[in-house]
Parts: C-alpha cells; sequence; structure tokens
C-alpha cells in the first residue's frame, strides 16, 4: 500500500468533508428557522378551536429573508466559534485527546509486564515503519480491547490502548492491532479525525445547550413559587427544541463520521498485514474481539464524539444509527477470505473493584481497587491473560538491540533513562577539540541538573569511540525516553543542546541535522507546533531549493560530486540543473531550503527523498553525513522514509517504484 497516495487522498477527503459539514449547517439553520417560524404561528396565528385563519399561507408569512439571515448568521457564528475551539483544543497534539479520555502515559522504566510488551511491540513497529517511536497510553479502566492514534503529524502523534487490549491479546495479535494505528498515523488519517471531531462538535453544540437548559429547568423548578415557575416555562420548551435539534445534528455527525470512517478502516487493516507481514496478527485480534464479551467497547466520558478515531465500534450498535466501522465480520473476511465463521473465545479479567474512569462517583475506591488488583496480578504473575504470550524480556531486548546496533549495551540501557539519554545526546554533540569540550562541559554543569556533568563526562569516549555510524541510531533511541521529562526540562535540556553548538562559534551540517530531529520529534510534545501546509503541487515551484538541497548531498557524501548531483536531479527530472558551488551550500542556505520544501504536497515529499536516496547509494554505500541529512529533511518535511536507511543495503538495490 502507497501511503503517500493515502495522504493525498486524505487531503481530497478534507474537501469531501468540508463539503458535507456545510450542508449540514446549512439544513440546521432550515431546522433552525422553521421552528422560529412554527413558534411564531403557534403562538400569534394559530387558536387550538378555531385553527389558524390563513392557514399555510399564515405559516409561510413568517419566513422572511431579515430572519432567515440573521438567524443564519447567529447559528454561523455560533458553529464557527465552537469549532474553532474544539481545533485550538485537539490540535495541541495527540496527548490532549489520549489524556482527555483518561489516559495514562507507559513510561519506559514500567514494570508491568503487559505495559512492557505494548512498549517493545511499538518500538518495533516504529522501527519498520522508519518513524520515531511515539508515546504509548493505556486507558485502565477499560476492558474492552480498543485502541486509537491521535494526534497531527506523526511527530506529535500518540497511540493509546485500553487495559483490555494488552491483557486479553497475545503478541502478534497486539502487533496487528498497533500497526493498523500505526497506518493511521502514516497516511494522514488523524488530522483529518481531528478536524472531523472539531467540525461536528461545531453541529451537535447546541443539542448539548438544550440538554444543560432542560437539566437546569428541572432543578430550578423544585422549591420554586408559582409565579416563577410560570416565567420560566419557556425554558424547558427551549431545551426540548434545541435538544431536539442537537438530536437531528447528531444523526447528521454520526452520517458523516461513516461516510468518512468506514473506508479507511479497511485500508488500515490492509497495512496492518503489509507492516507485520502476518495476516494472522490483526486477523486474530478481530476474532478475539468476536468471542470476547466486553468487545469493542469504551466508557470514557469523551469516547463518543471521538468514535471514529477507535480501532473498533465503542458502542453496541443498537444505540447507533450510523456505524463508524464495518461489520467485524467483513473486516475479518477481508483478511482472512477462508475464516470458517469461530471466533476466539477469552474470558474478561476480574478486578477487585471496578475499574474507574474520569467522572466516576467514588474514584478514589474505584482506582484503589485497580492499584490492589495490579499489584496482586504482579504477585501471582497474573497480569496477562493465561495464553498471551509475553515475549522476550526487556533485557533480553536490550541485549537485541545493542547486538543489531553495534552499541555497547550499557548505552543502550542509558537511552532509556531521562537523564541518561540527556547526557547521550550531549556526549553526540561534544567537540573532540580540548578547549571547546571544557567549554561544554561547563555549560552542562550550569545547567543545573545534579550529576548530569559527571554522566556526560563518563559517557562522551563510549559515543565517541562508536564514530559518525551509530551516532543517528543512538539518537533515534534516546527520543522515547526523553518525551516523558517535564516541560522546564525539556526547555533547559534545549536551551543547552543550543549552546553545545554554538560554543565553537560554528553550526556544523551534522549538529543542524541532529538538533532539527530533536527538534521535530520533541517540540509537538510539549509546545504547540504549526505544521506545513502544502503550497506547492509541482517541484519546478521549488527547483531553487531542489537544488540547493542536491548539491549539498553531493558536495557532503562519499560520491562524485557532480555524479551524485546529476543522478538525483535527472531522477526528479531537472535535465538541465547544475550543481551549485560548495561555498553557495551553507548550513543556513540548506535549512531555508528543507523547510520550504515542507510545504510540497504529500505525493512530492517521497519523491524527492527516493531520488537523494538513489543519489546518495549510487556508489554502494550510505556514508553517516549522507543518512544524518536524509532522515533531518524527513523530519523537517514531515515524511516518513519509505525504506531504512540501512549503510549495508543502499538505495541503488532497493526498488523504487
Amino acid at each position: 500500500m502507497n501511503f503517500f497516495e493515502q495522504q493525498d487522498i486524505a487531503r481530497r477527503n478534507t474537501r469531501l468533508l468540508l463539503i458535507m459539514f456545510l450542508a449540514a449547517v446549512l439544513l440546521l439553520i432550515l431546522l433552525v428557522n422553521a421552528l422560529v417560524a412554527a413558534f411564531l404561528f403557534f403562538g400569534q396565528d394559530y387558536n387550538i378551536y378555531a385553527g389558524s385563519r390563513e392557514g399555510m399561507a399564515g405559516f409561510w408569512s413568517f419566513f422572511t429573508w431579515a430572519r432567515f439571515g440573521g438567524i443564519g448568521l447567529a447559528i454561523t457564528a455560533t458553529v464557527a466559534v465552537v469549532v474553532l475551539f474544539k481545533w485550538v483544543q485537539l490540535s495541541t497534539g495527540g496527548k490532549v485527546v489520549a489524556e482527555g479520555m483518561g489516559g495514562s502515559r507507559i513510561l519506559p522504566q514500567t514494570r508491568d509486564r503487559a505495559e512492557r510488551r505494548c512498549l517493545n511491540v511499538v518500538e518495533e513497529l516504529a522501527l519498520a515503519a522508519n518513524m520515531p517511536v511515539p508515546p504509548v497510553y493505556v486507558l485502565n479502566g477499560e476492558r474492552g480491547i480498543n485502541a486509537f492514534a491521535a494526534g497531527i503529524t506523526p511527530a506529535d502523534a500518540v497511540v493509546a490502548v485500553t487495559r483490555g487490549t494488552i491483557e486479553q491479546l497475545k503478541r502478534h495479535e497486539l502487533q496487528g492491532v498497533i500497526a493498523h494505528e500505526f497506518s493511521h498515523i502514516l497516511n494522514g488519517d488523524m488530522r483529518l479525525n481531528i478536524r472531523l471531531a472539531a467540525m461536528l462538535k461545531g453541529i451537535t453544540f447546541i443539542g448539548d445547550v438544550g440538554h444543560i437548559l432542560l437539566r437546569s429547568s428541572s432543578r430550578g423548578r423544585t422549591g420554586a413559587s408559582h409565579q416563577s415557575s410560570n416565567s420560566g416555562a419557556v425554558l424547558p420548551v427551549l431545551g426540548l427544541a434545541l435538544w431536539i435539534l442537537g438530536w437531528l445534528g447528531g444523526m447528521a455527525a454520526g452520517f458523516i463520521k461513516a461516510a468518512i470512517s468506514r473506508q479507511k478502516e479497511f485500508l488500515a487493516d490492509a497495512s496492518a498485514v503489509q507492516y507485520t507481514r502476518d495476516p494472522d496478527g490483526i486477523g486474530d485480534a478481530l476474532k478475539v474481539i468476536g468471542g470476547y464479551i466486553p468487545g469493542t467497547l469504551v466508557h470514557a466520558a469523551r469516547a463518543t464524539e471521538m468514535s471514529h478515531i477507535f480501532f473498533g465500534q465503542i458502542q453496541h450498535r443498537l444505540w447507533q444509527v450510523f456505524a463508524t466501522h464495518p461489520p467485524l465480520e467483513a473486516r475479518i473476511r477481508r483478511v482472512d477470505p477462508d475464516w470458517n465463521g469461530a471466533y476466539i473465545e477469552r474470558k474478561p479479567r476480574q478486578y477487585s473493584a471496578e475499574p474507574s474512569r474520569p467522572g466516576a462517583g467514588e474514584v478514589g475506591v474505584g482506582r484503589a481497587g485497580l492499584v490492589l488488583a495490579a499489584i496482586a496480578a504482579m504477585e501471582t504473575g497474573e497480569t496477562l491473560a493465561d495464553d498471551a504470550d509475553i515475549g522476550p524480556t526487556p533485557e533480553e531486548l536490550e541485549a537485541q538491540t545493542a547486538s543489531e546496533q553495534g552499541i555497547p549495551l550499557a548505552l543502550v540501557r542509558q537511552s532509556h533513562d531521562p537523564l541518561g539519554a540527556e547526557a547521550l545526546v550531549y556526549a553526540l554533540l561534544t567537540s573532540p577539540i580540548g578547549e571547546v569540550r571544557e567549554q561544554q562541559l561547563q555549560i552542562v554543569q550550569a545547567s543545573g541538573v545534579t550529576g548530569l556533568a559527571e554522566l556526560v563526562h563518563t559517557l562522551e569516549p563510549a559515543v565517541r569511540e562508536l564514530g559518525a555510524p551509530r551516532r543517528l541510531p543512538l539518537l533515534e533511541m534516546c527520543l522515547p525516553a526523553l518525551k516523558s521529562i517535564s516541560l522546564q526540562q525539556y526547555r533547559t535540556f534545549k536551551n543547552t543542546l543550543l549552546s553545545l553548538i554554538q560554543a565553537d562559534a560554528r553550526t556544523e551540517l551534522h549538529e543542524w541535522c541532529m538538533f532539527q530531529l530533536v527538534r521535530h520529534y520533541l517540540d509537538p510534545e510539549f509546545i504547540q507546533v504549526r505544521p506545513s501546509r502544502p503550497r506547492y503541487s509541482k517541484l519546478q515551484k521549488v527547483a531553487y531549493h531542489v537544488r540547493v538541497a542536491l548539491s549539498v548531498l553531493a558536495h557532503e557524501g562519499s560520491g562524485e560530486s557532480a555524479a551524485v548531483f546529476r543522478l538525483g536531479a535527472d531522477e526528479l527530472g531537472f535535465d538541465t540543473m547544475a550543481i551549485l558551488p560548495r561555498e553557495q551550500c551553507s548550513v543556513a542556505a540548506f535549512s531555508q531550503a528543507v523547510h520550504e520544501l515542507a510545504n510540497c504536497y504529500p505525493l512530492l515529499k517521497p519523491r524527492l527523498l527516493k531520488a537523494m536516496a538513489l543519489a546518495a547509494g549510487a556508489d554502494d554505500q550510505l556514508v553517516p553525513a549522507e543518512r544524518e541529512i536524509i532522515a533531518s529533511m524527513a523530519a523537517v518535511m514531515d515524511c516518513p522514509l519509505p525504506y531504512p536507511l540501512d549503510a549495508d543495503n543502499p538505495p541503488n538495490s532497493i526498488n523504487l517504484a
């Protein structure tokens, strides 16, 4: 499956969503006008005994262009304000969505076997997808098997799973579910889902107001005088009318959700098979859901309005007119055509107390029961379902990673700790020049983090011995742990990082690449970042910036500069483009070019990255500088790499079609 084509389809689906949304708002305006006309008609022209003096003509007389325009303007303004507020709220990153539904972040230091296994699976699939490891959240109060991915870009994406998911599924089944969510990250569904949630909130907001009025009027009547009851009788009528409008708006919202979401689930299931190379993973997970009593039900307070982002249906179909997901049987047969119709049965785990969720009346009691149950499970070794395989231990996985990446085990373990990860990143930027190195260590000491300077001093020789080829893999290992630090710690870390780079009064290209990777993957975790917007539909519109990027790659790589540039330019269709002199290929010029290329349309970005990788691999190798240039460009451009940047498997031996 071509994820970049799916990103382009998602962008076009945004236009469809806008058209459907505008139609729903217009329908809402018409319904409100009809409601107002009916209210005026029955209040002024209609008599219960004599009827209407003018019949339907009298009813239609209450429709005027002035009233229609006023009501339309008021509703449009209200919907626009609600949509804008909701978009601002949700666009701060996927963690806002996960935490809003009661999710708790799984930290790298967790000792819960189910959580540890889930983190390992996410890390494995992130490596397979050539993207940074997203934070993982768990909805501890949910026994149903479900999951979702949320965010605007891959850099601020999170993956959330229910407790039932990580406890009831076997490893290969969990891989299928997580791979399904990764496809939503890569094919642009997340941004569309956030827009959909914001727009639909604008449609259903009127119903929320009506519900509030109905509840307030029912409370207000208790102990009220006869006169105040008469004066307030309009509140329940108005509340009921608004609630009915909101209900109709909710039906329209459900129709839009179903129209946008259902086909995407089939595509995501197919993508999960592509990622894991195992149709049994996603197939068996769906079969387990069919035989599992809680199914995919989710009870979190805000889950209903975000139902379209989940792996499965969060409410029973009896309560939904328009299903947001295809039937379970249809999804299974898409990945397993020979399915015999039998589901896989798993028994729900019994807690000593009902798991709590946000808004529960006795949150303290529920949480205490859940904690006690978790402690008991850890003591008895029953954290996972009886037939849920645990897989390798964290220690075994660390040893495996160290062996595969050629990095000492001690450094791998340090990369999983926030303080150790900071020290490793600082060590990667420490200069071999004595005076500069001493100045940099003083900068680290001045950051005020106890023990950090000593740790950098200890780790720096081992990091330096790794050399440039291991620089990028080690940095990528550190990113998940760095996402768990606080906002103030991140500000200190980022300022210290800049000071280390500027210590020698110059910025090397590899320093720029490393800083861009850190900034792009960590900034969305702590601050609101404005993503790039597609502005260029053709590479010809950014020909100069392409020329700069290719020239920098040609000059910094291991091949003959002119030949490397020519190969990349020809691949992109620039037959007459000439390489720039080295003096015009400064870090500042390269930075400006890459940030401008980030505004290209989704389908152009992988084409550009493929051409650069093909040119870099022309001499049958990828040197560290070439890998860092391409990886940092992919990060800034919000474009996952189409293949691993493997020095032992250069791109000229990969099918780039």
